[in-house]
């Protein structure tokens, strides 16, 4: 799936499999979906609205009630889980060539699992990617292309320049003002480079 970066775990694909569509025609993308923990699972998924807006603390609860509903009947998860939705946020993972495209020209941070150009670590100016590789110039200078297949983590670097070339990307949240929420649940909303969150059992 395109809009998706998962791990390899066939719990994870057959959970995209069962959430991503319904998200899709409610207006949202989902960036990644993971599942953390071992005996106390979380599902995380990271989830922006399809026109690239991030999404607020409403849209986190319209989609976790969603999600909760799918769960419910599919219940892939023989654990006990948590869900948690979140935005991807402005300092946000690089997890699709689309990302390393539209981020072009500013700076992140990359971790492959194996060494590429003897190193693992690396930090630069995002060039853009095709589907096998994303392409940085590092602070020395020198230009690298990282397979995506070897990519343990890359984020953007929160800037002056990316704040303000993601202004458009800000949407108000009623439930900011409220100071009440559901018993059963927790929310936080934060500012720039953070997400906006929605936790649920």
């Amino acid at each position: 799936m395109d809009s998706l970066e998962i791990s390899d775990s066939r719990l994870e694909h057959r959970i995209a499999a069962l959430i991503e569509p319904t998200l899709v025609d409610m207006g949202y993308e989902v960036v990644r979906i993971m599942i953390l923990g071992k005996v106390s699972l979380t599902l995380q998924i990271m989830v922006d609205r399809a026109d690239g807006s991030l999404i607020n603390v409403e849209d986190c609860e319209q989609i976790s009630h969603a999600v909760s509903a799918i769960m419910d009947v599919e219940d892939p998860i023989e654990a006990a889980w948590t869900l948690e939705v979140s935005s991807a946020g402005i300092d946000r993972p690089l997890v699709r060539p689309k990302d390393w495209n539209r981020f072009s020209g500013h700076l992140a941070k990359a971790e492959t699992m194996i060494p590429v150009e003897s190193r693992r670590r690396f930090s630069g100016v995002v060039l853009g990617a095709d589907d096998a590789f994303a392409r940085m110039r590092l602070d020395d200078g020198v230009e690298v292309a990282l397979p995506f297949s070897e990519i343990r983590k890359a984020k953007l670097v929160l800037t002056d320049a990316l704040i303000d070339a993601c202004q458009h990307m800000i949407t108000p949240s009623k439930s900011e003002a409220e100071e009440s929420v559901e018993e059963d649940t927790q929310h936080q909303s934060s500012g720039f480079g953070e997400n906006n969150r929605f936790k649920t059992h």
